[in-house]
C-alpha cells in the first residue's frame, strides 16, 4: 500500500469515527495530491511516488507550524492551537527525523572524506551531506551541526 493509498484509507476511517480535525487535514492533503498531479501534467487518477507524497506532507507541516507561530505573535492562541493540531495529524505520516548526534557523526565522516577543515568548504559539505540525508534530517539542523563542527 502506497502512502497515498494509506492517506485515502485513513480518511475513510476518520469519516467513520467522525474525527473532524483529522478528516479536514486528510481531505486537504488529498487535494494537495490532486493539485500536484495536475501541476505535473498527470491525471488525477495517477499515483504520486512516496517521495513526492512525503515532500508534500513536509511542506504542509512546515506551513502549519509557521502559521501557528504567526497566530501566536498576533495573540490568536485558538487559531495557533488549531494549526498545531493539524500539523500533529500530518506528522504521523512522516518518518522519524535523525537526531543531531547522528547528523554530527555523518558530518564528521563527510568532513574527513572531503578534507573540509574550515568554513570555506561549508557549501560543498552542506550539499554532500544533504544529498545523503534528504528526507531524513531537517536542513536547519544540518546547517547548525555543520557550523558547530567547523568551529
Amino acid at each position: 500500500m502506497t502512502l497515498q493509498q494509506k492517506v485515502r484509507a485513513d480518511m475513510v476511517e476518520a469519516m467513520k469515527a467522525k474525527e473532524e480535525v483529522r478528516l479536514r487535514v486528510l481531505r486537504s492533503l488529498l487535494t494537495l495530491f490532486t493539485n500536484e498531479l495536475t501541476a505535473t501534467k498527470r491525471t488525477p487518477q495517477d499515483s504520486l511516488t512516496d517521495e513526492e507524497v512525503l515532500g508534500l506532507i513536509r511542506r504542509s507541516v512546515k506551513q502549519r507550524v509557521e502559521a501557528a507561530t504567526q497566530f501566536r505573535s498576533g495573540k490568536r492562541e485558538d487559531l495557533a492551537e488549531n494549526e498545531e493540531a493539524e500539523a500533529k495529524v500530518l506528522e504521523a505520516y512522516l518518518p522519524a527525523m535523525m537526531s543531531k548526534e547522528d547528523i554530527l557523526k555523518m558530518v564528521k565522516a563527510k568532513m574527513e572524506e572531503m578534507k573540509v577543515v574550515d568554513k570555506s568548504g561549508m557549501g560543498r559539505l552542506m550539499g554532500a551531506v544533504m544529498l545523503e540525508l534528504k528526507g531524513k534530517a531537517d536542513g536547519k539542523d544540518v546547517k547548525e551541526v555543520i557550523e558547530q563542527a567547523l568551529n
